[in-house]
C-alpha cells in the first residue's frame, strides 16, 4: 500500500477497495490483501480525525480552560 498523504487520498482508496470487495469478484488471497489493506486506511483515516479533533478543541478553548462551542463558519453562499 502507498503511502497516503492526506485524508481525502485515503478515503478514495478505501471507498475503492470497499468496491473492489463488495463485487465479489477477486479470488480469496486477493480480498484478503485488500481488506488488510482497507483497515490499514481505516485506522489512518480515523487517526486524522482524531489529530483533527484535537486541534480544533485546542482552537475553541477558553481563556480559564473551558471549552466553548463555537460553530464552524457556513463556507456556502
Amino acid at each position: 500500500m502507498a503511502k497516503k498523504n492526506n485524508f481525502e487520498q485515503s478515503m478514495e482508496h478505501l471507498e475503492k477497495i470497499v468496491s473492489e470487495l463488495e463485487s465479489g469478484d477477486l479470488p480469496l488471497e486477493e480480498s484478503i490483501k485488500k481488506f488488510e489493506e482497507g483497515m490499514k486506511l481505516s485506522r489512518l483515516c480515523s487517526q486524522i480525525l482524531d489529530e483533527t479533533e484535537k486541534k480544533i478543541i485546542m482552537l475553541v478553548k477558553g481563556d480559564q480552560g473551558e471549552i466553548n462551542e463555537v460553530p464552524f463558519p457556513d463556507n456556502e453562499p
